[in-house]
């Protein structure tokens, strides 16, 4: 399993917005602190802007920051905004599953248990409990 870079990039986001809770960012410095293109960022930032994970502010002092507490963000919400509308096999799609084993395997049983497990460890993860007293994260994300 392979999380995808859109997934990453929320989550980097939502840190360096809990790191610098106390102001407003801007896109080009998460991106340079998140070694992040701005455009690929900039589609992540809408999205969770429309799942109430960020709130952005536009115009000349315009930046973004936390939609709600960090503790209020789990991240299992945050993961399955971004990976759930994938299918992780062919088999969890309703429609045009090409695979022959589909009637007669276990598999999926098993697949769909380690991702319910995968999902229940994730909700036990809040953005704040990533960067409470995580000094090193702090020292690489803070915005003087």
């Amino acid at each position: 399993m392979r999380l995808t870079t859109r997934t990453n990039l929320a989550m980097r986001t939502l840190m360096f917005c809990a790191v610098n809770k106390d102001r407003t960012v801007r896109r080009h410095e998460i991106a340079e602190a998140c070694n992040a293109s701005e455009n690929h960022l900039a589609q992540v930032i809408h999205l969770m802007a429309q799942r109430g994970f960020i709130r952005t502010i536009r115009g000349r002092n315009g930046g973004l920051s936390l939609g709600r507490n960090a503790e209020d963000i789990v991240v299992g919400d945050v993961f399955r905004s971004f990976e759930a509308p994938l299918p992780f096999a062919d088999c969890f799609v309703a429609t045009g599953c090409n695979c022959p084993l589909q009637v007669s395997c276990r598999l999926r049983g098993g697949l769909s248990a380690a991702l319910d497990a995968f999902y229940g460890t994730l909700d036990r993860i809040s953005v704040s409990d990533l960067v409470r007293d995580n000094r090193g994260l702090q020292a690489l994300m803070t915005v003087a």
